[in-house]
Parts: structure tokens; C-alpha cells; sequence
């Protein structure tokens, strides 16, 4: 792991940062690169511009670890209005939730039934829920948490991280459940015991378990989606599918909001499912911070809003 991606890491989880940061003038204009706004409404329109280029989006509310089930409950009935807003507004978008968002951390019970509810809507709308995933302390649970809803729901799906090293074993496990997983490298700060420190170690467990994947999926029977902005991962994954006779909507793309929006048309245009995640809401510090660790280079773009006029 680089210097810089560590500094980024320790400073998404600094507690006097999330409280001061987000003040700073600079750093709210610098986020509109990756985030159109605080409320769903600007996630809503972004939805309807991607739509008409036949991309399509995810939602997700930013904020988590909530410590109590009221907050879980607003939470929860939140969800419930953006379900019935998509619906209304007749948007290809989904949405993308953390567990510890719906009282996770309070009451197991709490969240299985608030996540329920959530889930119940989206099967009356025909929409998908993804369950995001969070620090590693959360990956077990959360993996059993799916599968106990995979039984009696079709429209859920999971995260599931590449630079951690049981990444491989989840997936085998869960493979008799035909699960629908969204994969991505990972952006929280883990120990070098449980997840790869170097690039190069992340990229060859992604690309592995993409092949798995995409072998398990060759018949279409669940979702399949490729989380990532590197480009050369991308390539990969588009030669694989065509070696191995696997149909472009047999899988998906999935992209950050602002990162790489030209490749996210090229990948449109080219025939390939992709959908672009949108995060609205106030609790964005960490998330932002989480975002550019992933790329370091990002800093340079709120640097340069330091001398804009």
C-alpha cells in the first residue's frame, strides 16, 4: 500500500477531520466531481440523464454505523420513499445500502426486519437491492445475513472485496445460493494479514475471481457486476467473456459517479451493461476521503480548487 493511500485511509477515519473537513469551502466544491448533491432529488436527475445513454444507476444513501433504531427506522422508511420515487419517476436506478445504516449494530432482528421491508418494496417494484460491504469485522456476518435472504428474495445482491484473502473461500461458499455479487478491490484500511497490501496482489485475486464468476454465470442465472474504474481490469474481463463465449449482458460495469465518464459512455456504446453509483447525503466525509485513496491522483483536483477563482 502506498504512503499516500495510507495517509488517505487514516485521515477517512480521523474523527477531528470528519468534524472540520467538510466545513472548508474547497473541499464542498471539490466534491461535486464526485457527487451531484446532498439530497436524493439531484441523484434522481443524474438518473434520468444517464438513462437517456443507456446507462443505468445505483443510489446510495451515505452514513453508517447509526446508533440507534430510530435512526434505523428513518433510515429504513427513507429507502421506502426513494423505492416509490424511482417508481413514480420510472428511472432505471437502484439502490445500494450498508447494513449498519438499518441497525445492524444494535439488533440483529431490528435490521433483518427493517431490510425486509426494503426488500419486500423493491420485489413489488421491480427493482434490486444491493447489500454494500464494510470493514472486515463486518464480512461474516454480513455474508450470512445475504444468504438468509438470497432463500426467499431474487432481487439482493452483495459486495464482496478483492484485496481480502478469504474473498475466494466467500465465493465458493456462496456459489449454491446463485448469488448476484458485485465485486470490487476494497477501500477500507485492513490489517496485511487478512488482505493484500500490494496492487498487483489485489488485481490477480480480482481477475481470478472474475473468471469464477463469469464461468459460475455463463448461463445468465444471476447478476454478475464488475465494480472498477481500472481500465486495464476492464479489458481484461471484456477479452475473457469473448474467449469464452459469454454473452455481453451476462454481466455489468459498474462505476463511480465522476470517475472516467467517457468510459462509461464507451462501455454503453459498446454493448455492455453498465450502471454508474450516485452517493447523495450529509455524512460524506469518509466516503470522499475512502474515494480518493483509491486513486491518489484525485488530491491534485482539490488542490487546484485551492487557487480557483
Amino acid at each position: 500500500m502506498t504512503v499516500s493511500r495510507s495517509i488517505l485511509l487514516w485521515a477517512s477515519q480521523n474523527k477531528w477531520m470528519k468534524s472540520n473537513v467538510p466545513k472548508l469551502f474547497f473541499v464542498q466544491k471539490a466534491l461535486k466531481k464526485f457527487m451531484p448533491g446532498e439530497e436524493v432529488e439531484y441523484a434522481l436527475s443524474e438518473a434520468v440523464s444517464f438513462q437517456q445513454r443507456e446507462i443505468g444507476t445505483v443510489f446510495t444513501k451515505l452514513g453508517e454505523n447509526i446508533t440507534t433504531l430510530a435512526e434505523a427506522e428513518t433510515v429504513t422508511n427513507h429507502y421506502l420513499e426513494v423505492l416509490t420515487k424511482i417508481n413514480n419517476q420510472k428511472v432505471s436506478a437502484e439502490i445500494s445500502l450498508k447494513l449498519t445504516q438499518i441497525g445492524f449494530d444494535i439488533s440483529v432482528d431490528a435490521a433483518k426486519n427493517n431490510l425486509g421491508k426494503i426488500l419486500k418494496s423493491a420485489e413489488d417494484k421491480n427493482n434490486f437491492i444491493w447489500i454494500d460491504m464494510e470493514q472486515s469485522a463486518y464480512v461474516e456476518k454480513t455474508i450470512e445475513f445475504y444468504k438468509h435472504f438470497r432463500k426467499n428474495f431474487s432481487s439482493v445482491g452483495i459486495c464482496l472485496q478483492a484485496y481480502l484473502k478469504r474473498t475466494k473461500r466467500h465465493i465458493n461458499d456462496l456459489l449454491p445460493v446463485s448469488p448476484n455479487i458485485r465485486l470490487v478491490k476494497g477501500a477500507y484500511m485492513e490489517p496485511p494479514e487478512i488482505a493484500f497490501a500490494q496492487k498487483s496482489l489485489v488485481d490477480k485475486n480480482y481477475f481470478e475471481i472474475a473468471e469464477t464468476l463469469l464461468k459460475f454465470n455463463k448461463e445468465g442465472i444471476a447478476r454478475i457486476a464488475f465494480a472498477t474504474h481500472d481500465l486495464n481490469m476492464i479489458s481484461k474481463i471484456k477479452e475473457y467473456s469473448k474467449l469464452n463465449d459469454i454473452r455481453k449482458d451476462g454481466f455489468e460495469f459498474q462505476m463511480l459517479y465522476g470517475i472516467k465518464p467517457a468510459e462509461q459512455i464507451k462501455i454503453a456504446n459498446e454493448g455492455y451493461k453498465i450502471r454508474v453509483l450516485i452517493s447523495y447525503g450529509s455524512a460524506w466525509y469518509s466516503w470522499y476521503v475512502r474515494r480518493l485513496a483509491e486513486r491518489p491522483a484525485n488530491v491534485w483536483f482539490i488542490l487546484k480548487n485551492l487557487v480557483a477563482k
